[in-house]
């Protein structure tokens, strides 16, 4: 783990350590207010019943992925086709099968906004199961905590465009318990919001301005606390589509251009293209984004493609093709394992210090300690900021562990250097010890 997943990690982990289930922080003491806590609540809670691990860290997104594969199911059965093939598709889609077990707030999002998405559909359809109408508005609550009120953002439009389109705007009034939904959604969210408020003031203007405005319109916005906002060109969210989703999206335009006549006559392949077209319309405009925020459209690229299946079975290069991604992925992971050398090249710290750490002794940073150092060493690194920090810590004369990434050797004096040896490096990084 390193960079955004040890990161969500570490938050996590502190919350079950402190025991502060209100406030994420970043570190000790430092409030985290860039994201809602659904996905730092699922970790923590993992932690507390399989302890601090990596495993832990990350099967509550496992399970979330799951659950969107068994919620996507049915569909394939109504087509008179095998339950799993939506599942099978999923799993084929780089980002989704990237993001089936990292920790990430993209994949609670994105079960959120399939859960609004597919209860919305099944209520205006399915009046025998009320459960659907309900499930609805328990999406918009876990939405609001995943990820703020971008839930409303991302299913709001497509659905209201649909409801134009089809003319089932009366429908939508007495299919669904407005006063009793809108209230599960508030009793779901609201608490958590006004909570966090009152327990570090400030947190709805930076979260609720800045976070969803700002962040959305403005690369060079200087509010963000946690790290620079990634400066893309407008429209980049498209190249994200059609590079995280291959092949299948490319397919689906085929299939659209092909069928573009009748579009708007089924109304489930209509209401599957808002949902799945709406997303990247939104993010055009952005200037900060990163590819995770494509996820919430592989439900709708997957049912978009079981709806068409007994065609796509004609295309066998198609099919052959989706499945070099998670081969490759699969022989990359063997061979890595087998090989036994993933301390040389792998983006994070655990090898140094899973190899090195000894409990008894003081382990530190040079410069800003990296969230993979704090996840694995559970909090207890500390940092060193210059020369004189660390001649104080030699003339100590106590035994410690130190991290200094390769490009920064050069900032320690000759006469510190002489004194620590090196007990493990990777490309970079090393971990040196002092004994006296």
């Amino acid at each position: 783990m390193d960079k955004t997943e040890a990161r969500y990690a570490e938050i996590a982990r502190i919350m079950a350590e402190t025991n502060n289930w209100i406030t994420p922080q970043i570190d000790y003491g430092i409030p985290f207010w860039a994201k809602p806590p659904l996905s730092t609540w699922l970790s923590a809670l993992s932690f507390e019943v399989f302890g601090v691990n990596e495993f832990a860290a990350r099967f509550p997104y496992l399970l979330l992925s799951i659950f969107m594969i068994l919620l996507i199911g049915k569909y394939a059965k109504r087509k008179g086709l095998d339950y799993f093939i939506p599942g099978v598709i999923l799993l084929t889609i780089p980002e989704f099968l990237i993001h089936a077990g990292v920790v990430s707030t993209d994949t609670a999002l994105a079960f959120s906004v399939a859960l609004v998405m597919i209860s919305f559909w099944e209520g205006m359809h399915n009046k025998n199961t009320k459960i659907w109408k309900y499930l609805f508005f328990v999406g918009v609550g876990l939405g609001l905590l995943a990820k703020g009120p971008i839930i409303i953002i991302l299913t709001g439009p497509p659905i209201f465009i649909w409801l134009i389109l089809t003319k089932e705007f009366k429908n939508l009034w007495k299919s669904f318990p407005w006063i009793i939904g809108i209230l599960v959604s508030s009793l779901i969210a609201i608490p958590w919001y006004y909570l966090a408020e009152q327990k570090t003031p400030g947190f709805i203007d930076y979260f609720i301005v800045g976070e969803h405005f700002k962040r959305f319109i403005s690369s060079d916005w200087q509010g963000d606390k946690y790290g620079f906002p990634k400066s893309q060109p407008l429209g980049m969210i498209w190249i994200f589509l059609l590079l995280f989703a291959i092949p299948w999206i490319q397919l689906l335009a085929i299939k659209l251009w092909k069928n573009r006549v009748g579009i708007l006559k089924n109304k489930w392949v209509l209401f599957l293209l808002l949902w799945l077209l709406w997303t990247p319309l939104f993010f055009t405009i952005s200037k900060s984004l990163i590819h995770p925020y494509i996820m919430p459209v592989m439900v709708p690229l997957t049912l978009l493609i079981t709806h068409w299946w007994n065609d796509v079975l004609k295309r066998r290069k198609i099919i052959i093709g989706s499945l070099i991604f998670p081969i490759l992925a699969l022989l990359c992971y063997i061979g890595i394992s087998i090989n036994n050398k993933k301390e040389l090249f792998i983006n994070s710290d655990k090898y140094l210090i899973e190899n090195s750490l000894n409990n008894n002794t003081p382990f530190y940073y040079w410069g800003n300690k990296s969230y993979s150092s704090q996840f694995y060493s559970k909090g207890h690194v500390k940092t060193i900021e210059d020369n004189v920090e660390l001649n104080q810590l030699i003339l100590s004369k106590n035994s410690f562990l130190i991290i200094i990434q390769n490009k920064k050797i050069k900032d320690i004096n000759s006469e510190n250097i002489l004194r620590l040896k090196e007990l493990d490096r990777n490309y970079k990084k090393a971990i040196y010890i002092y004994k006296q």
